[in-house]
This record gives structure tokens, sequence and C-alpha cells, in this order.
């Protein structure tokens, strides 16, 4: 239960700071909008075929995720309370804390992305199934990989850089993974070989959270 409070009271307080400054929800809203507006006016993305048109919104989504998500960690060196978490809370319960409030937040990119990318290209829903299996997932896979690589370059001096170097190819098989499965959540419906790209998204899950975990408590006890 000790765990479970701690790990709640890190929750509670990025939420807390996310809501008094509103940065990163304001940011990541003007990018997508931005973004998806352009490709929908520059490049003509209704014309498209259904793959590029499925992996477009994913691109605008990774994007959003770098210039938002690498901040969990690097606002606590900037502020200087890395070391005070690490007086009254144990590695594992401020990287699971922040993995939550990550994955909250991916959540909220996600869906707003989705819900104006299918407005604008007119697109709808063939599989509910793939389509909670792209939600569920792809948050949980933008979220591990942010909240691990932000967690390993928290200490370095040019953050910001050093993430997007780190994140990078490590999203790229997500997202072609991702890519698949909305073209069968908005075009296709669940196609032969579903079943394989939902066991790669589950996988990729468990390990980048699970590298994550083992991987902070060196930064933690450093």
């Amino acid at each position: 239960m000790l765990w479970l409070k701690t790990t709640l009271s890190v929750f509670r307080k990025d939420i807390r700071i996310e809501f008094r400054t509103r940065f990163a929800v304001n940011m990541v809203l003007a990018f997508v909008v931005a973004s998806l507006l352009l490709i929908m006016f520059t490049l003509r993305a209704h014309q498209l075929d259904p793959t590029p048109k499925s992996g477009l919104a994913w691109i605008v989504i990774l994007f959003a995720a770098l210039s938002a998500l690498g901040r969990s960690f690097i606002y606590e060196t900037d502020k200087n309370t890395f070391d005070l978490l690490r007086i009254y809370a144990k590695g594992s319960t401020v990287y699971v804390g922040k993995l939550f409030y990550n994955s909250l937040f991916t959540l909220f990119i996600n869906a707003s992305t989705f819900l104006l990318y299918s407005f604008l290209m007119d697109l709808r829903i063939a599989s509910w199934e793939a389509f909670f299996v792209l939600l569920v997932l792809g948050t949980l896979g933008l979220s591990s990989v942010s909240t691990m690589t932000a967690a390993i370059v928290s200490q370095a001096d040019r953050k910001g850089a050093v993430f997007s170097v780190l994140s990078i190819p490590l999203f790229v098989p997500l997202i072609l993974l991702l890519t698949r499965v909305t073209k069968a959540a908005f075009i296709d419906g669940i196609p032969k070989g579903f079943g394989s790209d939902l066991m790669a998204l589950v996988g990729f899950v468990g390990v980048t959270i699970t590298a994550g975990i083992i991987l902070f408590d060196f930064i933690w006890e450093d």
C-alpha cells in the first residue's frame, strides 16, 4: 500500500503541475491542429492510398510526443527536485508514477489526434476492436519509450537533443506496427495476421516497460 500511495503521489504531482502551467497541453494541441491542417491542405491527404493515410496520423502523434513527453524527468532536473524525490520515494515508485502520467497524457494526444483526423479525412471506424488496440497499446508503447528515454537522458547536458536521438529509433518499429493496426481500424477491418501484430505490440510494450524499470534503477542509485 505504501508503494502504491507513493506512486500515486508522484502521478498527482505531475498532474497538478500540468494543470497549473498547461504548457504541454496547449503546445501539443496547437501542434496537432497545425500539423493536421498542413497535411490536409498541402498533401491532399484525403486522396492518398489507405496505407500512407493511416501512417500520417502517427507521424503527427510521434512528433507531438517528442515535444512534450520528454519533460517528465527533465523537468525534475531542471527544477533541482530530482534529489528531493530520491529522499522521499523509491526509484520504482517514481518511474511508475511518471509512466502513469505519460500514459494519461499520451492517451489525450492519441484521442485528440484521431478525433480531428477522422473528421478531416471523413473516416469511419471499420473495426472497434482494432481501434481499441491501437488506442491502448499505442498509448502504452509511446509512453513507455518516452518515459524510459527521458529517465536515461535526465542527467545529460543537452537533454532535448539526446532524448530525440534515443527515442526515434525505438519509435520506428512501434509506428510501423501501429500503422497496420490503424489501417485495420479505419479501412480494412480485422485482416488475417492481425493477431501477430497484436502480439508484437504487447511484446514491445512489455519489453520497453521492463527495460525502463531496470535501467532506471542504475540512474536512481547514481
